[in-house]
């Protein structure tokens, strides 16, 4: 009877405490940047395979900078009708700005909103994103007190906030003035050490996490840039007509993934979601390709490999690497055709031709990469005796 009592009590102190245990945190949410300024057709094609991916869209709208002044972007807003998913329309002030002109600022936003919400745009807010100096915060904290009472009634207002305002005493204020903020975490540091490092952004949203009292949001890199080494200028989606050899830096999507999971174990404190920058679109050769985005942001595993496709035209075949998998890969060293009798051949593009007793051989000239589901030709060959089967592709 003892030893039953004992068990009846176990049961219901295992029931009580599995009742007092916190809730599972839900899962982040999805978000993404828009921020091409010129939208093209493929963005509605892109809209729909994003349509389960992200949960809201932030849509940049306008630019100011110090030379060149007020800029629109040019969205389709036919098309962010059509979607139905929350618009944050985002206004870029230039984080050079030697003055924010406030009266100018609150009727560019004025004006844009009146014909997002005209055309019936499901616009949530307005998102302001102005990396200034710490320095800069009291005056920025103006601004943004102004444009929260002008603001319609039921539209939010966000601030993208950088980790160097972490130390600030003003970035108490400054939070005050908004709903919710988007802490950056790439592109902070000089870009010739990297765009992003996984270990100092978990460090960063933890602090960060302590300091506002509201929900925010990370914003994380899907992307590339280049360092021009005769201006040290930095290149993106827009090439700049600058002469100079360029300098690839790609963020890792590994590394992006592996913070992933660390927020998923140990997420920090009012953190709500993820904001990825940016929409890749076809062509976009410095955006993650699509596959890639989705299989991180869904946390499925990375995967890359290289094969060879042979289209043949009598004793002519051409030669096309493909790129399987979810994420880049680097071009092979060497791909050769063994036991394959070819009277002519010839290379394309990254690579050389070298010819042997074993068959034609494609040697790499230099060090490249091939997006996830791209192709590139590789050359062709004109053979009597061609083994398909003995083509050996070497990493």
């Amino acid at each position: 009877m003892h030893q039953l009592l004992n068990c009846l009590c176990l049961s219901l102190l295992t029931l009580l405490c599995v009742a007092c245990s916190p809730p599972p945190s839900a899962p982040l949410e999805q978000q993404v940047y828009i921020w091409q300024r010129q939208w093209q057709p493929v963005h509605h094609h892109v809209l729909a395979q994003t349509k389960d991916d992200f949960t809201a869209l932030r849509v940049l709208a306008l630019q100011f900078h110090p030379k060149a002044g007020w800029a629109r972007a040019y969205p389709n807003l036919q098309q962010l009708v059509a979607d139905g998913r929350p618009v944050m329309m985002v206004i870029r002030l230039d984080g050079q700005l030697p003055q924010l002109n406030q009266e100018q600022i609150l009727n560019q936003t004025k004006s844009l909103l009146d014909e997002w919400q005209a055309r019936g745009i499901n616009l949530q807010g307005v998102e302001i994103d102005h990396d200034c100096a710490s320095a800069r915060l009291p005056a920025y904290t103006e601004l943004l007190a102004a444009l929260r009472s002008a603001l319609p009634t039921g539209l939010a207002l966000s601030i993208t906030a950088l980790p160097t305002w972490l130390n600030s005493p003003h970035l108490k204020a400054l939070l005050r003035q908004v709903d919710s903020s988007v802490l950056q975490v790439h592109a902070i540091n000089d870009p010739r050490d990297g765009l992003f490092d996984p270990q100092q952004a978990q460090r960063w949203a933890e602090a960060y996490g302590k300091r506002s009292e509201k929900a925010f949001m990370l914003a994380l890199p899907a992307y590339g840039v280049a360092m021009i080494d005769s201006s040290r200028q930095v290149e993106s989606e827009a090439p700049l007509d600058v002469g100079g050899s360029r300098r690839e830096l790609l963020v890792d999507p590994q590394q992006v993934a592996n913070l992933l999971t660390t927020l998923d174990e140990r997420r920090p404190k009012n953190l709500h979601g993820i904001i990825w920058f940016r929409l890749p679109l076809p062509g976009d050769r410095r955006a993650w390709p699509l596959a890639t985005l989705q299989a991180v942001l869904h946390r499925q595993p990375l995967s890359a490999s290289i094969t060879v496709d042979v289209k043949q035209a009598g004793p002519l075949r051409e030669l096309t690497l493909v790129s399987n998998g979810n994420r880049d890969v680097e071009l092979p060293v060497r791909i050769s055709l063994r036991g394959s009798h070819c009277e002519a051949a010839d290379a394309i593009a990254d690579y050389r031709l070298e010819q042997s007793e074993n068959g034609p051989t494609f040697l790499r000239k230099q060090t490249a990469r091939l997006a996830a589901g791209q192709r590139q030709a590789l050359g062709w060959v004109r053979c009597s005796l061609f083994e398909q089967g003995a083509i050996h592709v070497s990493p």
